[in-house]
């Protein structure tokens, strides 16, 4: 089991984490080719990492050939073991520019990206896709077959389409048939909330291995070998509060605690008066000073 990537989430605070719970390779958030072309500030921090991540998959968003052949060969240059490309972003902003899972309503245009970025890396490429942009055209198959045939290492199905974006069963059938369909590892992605779903998720599709996103929000152990204990989570917890804070400038840091922390909440009682409470508070320390009450006294109240 691996963290998938996730804009504004997989930073390297959370990579180490997922690392640390047991993940296996772990994905950058998704860097746009053009923008890394252009030497943008933030986008160079998307592309920053630390050793102890490795191996490490870094995630190129865009639409141009030439542009992700040369943005993969500099995120090669900077150390990157796996370069991936993002075929299943359903963001509307992102799919208006022909990007993310704009890509799948196009064959023949992804056929020539996975031709230059296979042409421009030594390292392996991979692909995450979608079931296909809507109803009408799930062409996951289609895709992964074409991928396949240009070279590319492995693939990631998320099988919902487009249009489905998160909502609905994830229909797992699909993830089974791109595994006939191919003979390159298939990463399965979708409704994985636990081990024992990614189980299920193997045993029903065939799939080599599974990627847990939305599932590990506030649940990074869930790509642990076995449940932990509340002591033990509390200790993630911990953890990830001191790397966001070693690894983050203090802004980010504000967002990134908040964020978490709300997630790790979860179920408990009163959690939304305490997330309420932790969007409010001023600083790092009042954040935590909230959240660490309602943990403290959280069991008591089930």
């Amino acid at each position: 089991m691996r963290l998938a990537p996730m804009a504004s989430v997989t930073n390297a605070p959370f990579r180490l984490i997922a690392r640390e719970c047991g993940s296996g390779r772990v994905t950058s958030e998704e860097i746009d080719a053009r923008a890394l072309l252009y030497d943008n500030a933030h986008t160079r921090a998307l592309a920053r990492y630390l050793p102890e991540e490795r191996p490490i998959a870094m995630q190129l968003l865009g639409s141009d050939p030439d542009v992700l052949a040369e943005a993969a060969r500099r995120l090669e240059a900077v150390g990157a073991d796996v370069v991936d490309l993002n075929m299943g972003c359903p963001v509307s902003k992102i799919v208006a520019k022909g990007q993310g899972a704009a890509l799948m309503r196009d064959p023949a245009a992804a056929a020539l990206i996975f031709r230059f970025m296979r042409k421009a890396l030594r390292v392996p490429l991979t692909v995450k896709i979608r079931g296909g942009w809507d109803e009408r055209s799930l062409n996951a198959v289609e895709i992964a077959r074409i991928a396949e045939s240009e070279g590319v290492d492995g693939i990631t199905v998320h099988p919902r389409t487009r249009s489905q974006q998160f909502t609905g069963r994830a229909p797992w059938e699909v993830i089974a048939a791109v595994v006939g369909a191919v003979r390159i590892p298939v990463t399965g992605n979708g409704d994985v909330r636990s081990r024992a779903d990614a189980e299920a998720m193997r045993r029903a599709t065939g799939c080599a291995d599974v990627m847990v996103g939305r599932g590990a929000l506030g649940a990074p152990w869930t790509v642990a070998p076995a449940a932990p204990t509340r002591e033990e989570r509390a200790r993630v917890i911990r953890r990830h509060c001191q790397l966001i804070a070693g690894l983050l400038d203090e802004r980010q840091a504000l967002l990134q605690l908040r964020k978490h922390l709300a997630w790790y909440l979860g179920a408990l009682p009163l959690a939304a008066r305490t997330r309420a409470a932790m969007f409010q508070a001023p600083d790092a320390a009042a954040i935590q000073a909230i959240f660490w009450e309602r943990w403290e006294v959280g069991p008591a109240l089930l």
